[in-house]
């Protein structure tokens, strides 16, 4: 049986789950429909965008792509994206 580690907020839903403290949403196929309208809006990607950064910093963060399996480019704009909506977290 293949082994899954859970964060802290991963234990955290399952157990509220199991509590049964969740419930489905009226109107299931709507509702997945609009948020998949909301995901493709917010991940279409129409503008070009050229920065000059320090090569330090290019490495760190292709590093950390790597480390969490995504494009180094995609990390950047998932970054600048979190900023700018206001839900970016410092750790």
């Amino acid at each position: 049986m293949k082994r899954v580690y859970l964060d802290e907020e991963e234990r955290n839903i399952i157990e509220s789950v199991e509590r049964g403290e969740w419930t489905s949403v009226k109107n299931l196929e709507q509702e997945i429909k609009k948020h998949q309208q909301y995901a493709k809006n917010t991940l279409r990607k129409d503008k070009r965008v050229n920065i000059r950064i320090s090569s330090r910093d290019l490495e760190a963060l292709q590093s950390r792509a790597v480390e969490d399996g995504i494009p180094y480019q995609t990390l950047m704009a998932s970054v600048l994206h979190r900023f700018v909506a206001g839900r970016f977290k410092e750790a």
